[in-house]
């Protein structure tokens, strides 16, 4: 019987992880306000929340942003890419993962967005998972209605004149649609102002608008899992 229940083990186990694992195009991007007077509270906890994840053998790559620039300023962002949709509905022990949160992150942020996301390697420079850079131009764009394929269309005959990273990415799911949001990883803040030129978007696209925001993030390594060593200037 202990034979048998270890090879069922070994069969399972495996197949899990694969799931869990599985390479795709879909990213999560999620925002937390903290309360007012608990950004050290929260950070605590949210630290203590990634410890659980480490210990329960995440395989997952999680990101963590503060915004340092924007309408959104000292809130928190944290995001994991590179999924299949299999990959999203294998996320590991989601009822424990719940709970610690529960316990340590939710008494100190308000919960404003939670979205998926589809990379779009046509608009692109990039593999579809940022480098770990210490800051990040974040560009939400929405758009009218019906306005989706046409701007993709612009994106796509602009792209070969992309430079350093950019990455493109379609709401799916979480959001008013149509949404698309642009990452573009730079070593440092004057390397993000450096590039303000590049950041327009093609003339053909200003009538498809509806609202553009840039935010500036910063990566918070220690509310990160899984990045290896940031990249540095």
């Amino acid at each position: 019987m202990t034979q048998r229940w270890l090879g069922i083990v070994g069969l399972v186990l495996p197949a899990l992880l694969g799931a869990q694992t599985g390479r795709g195009p879909y990213a999560r991007i999620a925002v937390l306000r903290p309360h007012d007077g608990q950004a050290v509270e929260f950070e605590a906890g949210y630290i203590r929340h990634l410890a659980w994840h480490r210990q329960a053998g995440d395989p997952w790559v999680w990101y963590g942003w503060g915004v340092w620039a924007g309408e959104r300023y000292r809130w928190f962002m944290y995001a994991t890419f590179g999924h299949s949709a299999a990959s999203l509905d294998s996320a590991l022990a989601p009822a424990d993962d719940e709970r610690d949160n529960v316990l340590n992150v939710a008494p100190h942020v308000e919960y404003v967005a939670n979205a998926v996301y589809e990379y779009l390697p046509g608009l692109s420079r990039g593999t579809g998972d940022p480098q770990p850079t210490a800051r990040l131009e974040l560009t939400t764009v929405d758009l009218v209605p019906g306005a989706a394929k046409a701007f993709e269309a612009a994106l796509g005959a602009a792209q070969s004149a992309l430079q350093g990273e950019t990455l493109w990415y379609r709401m799916v799911a979480g959001g008013a649609t149509p949404r698309y949001v642009r990452l573009r990883p730079r070593l440092s803040l004057s390397a993000v102002l450096a590039g303000r030129s590049e950041q327009a978007l093609p003339d053909a696209v200003g009538s498809l608008l509806t609202r553009t925001t840039v935010e500036i993030l910063t990566l918070r390594p220690a509310m990160s899992l899984g990045l290896g060593s940031p990249a540095r200037p």
